[in-house]
């Protein structure tokens, strides 16, 4: 099963992206977490462009396609989404592929629930898949763990089991 990660935080040392490698290491045998290094190149999402889409959004679609789920960690910034996902999620709204995909949220801080409940409207309304038994929100956020760190912590058996509810059932048997 392959899961594509989107982090929406471009800090270098964002506690988001540490978590998706973490997450990646963790992922139980017949699971790949390949996290997206794209979002950065994203242009800001323009309708106009629809037509002909500009290389970087080619390249999401395909890798959104391509994928049997979805994973995004994501901060929240001023009660709301970071506007890095927000964009990467508009380039996908009218893309077909997108449509059903298996999505699970992980937040690293249980008490930003305005950007989680956010997201979760923001997906339902995109046709997502989100599948809530593979949705977490982990106490990490003023912890300042390293990717090591959260790979060891107490939440790697939490984040397992996240990742292999996230499977589809059929793909568990």
């Amino acid at each position: 099963m392959s899961i594509l990660a989107f982090c929406g935080s471009l800090r270098r040392l964002s506690m988001n992206a540490a978590l998706l490698r973490a997450t990646a290491r963790l992922a139980p045998p017949g699971q790949r977490v390949d996290i997206f290094a794209g979002l950065p190149a994203l242009p800001l999402f323009n309708p106009d462009l629809e037509a002909d889409l500009p290389r970087p959004v080619r390249t999401m679609h395909s890798a959104v396609a391509a994928c049997d789920a979805l994973l995004i960690a994501s901060p929240e910034y001023a009660h709301g989404v970071s506007g890095v996902l927000k964009n990467a999620l508009d380039w996908l709204v009218s893309f077909e592929g997108f449509i059903d995909k298996r999505v699970a949220i992980f937040n690293a801080s249980p008490r930003s629930t305005h950007a989680d409940t956010s997201l979760r409207e923001i997906l339902t309304t995109m046709s997502a898949n989100i599948v809530a038994g593979a949705c977490l929100a982990l106490p990490l956020r003023g912890l300042n763990l390293t990717e090591q760190q959260m790979f060891e912590s107490q939440h790697a058996a939490a984040i397992r089991q996240a990742l292999l509810t996230l499977a589809p059932q059929d793909a568990r048997s």
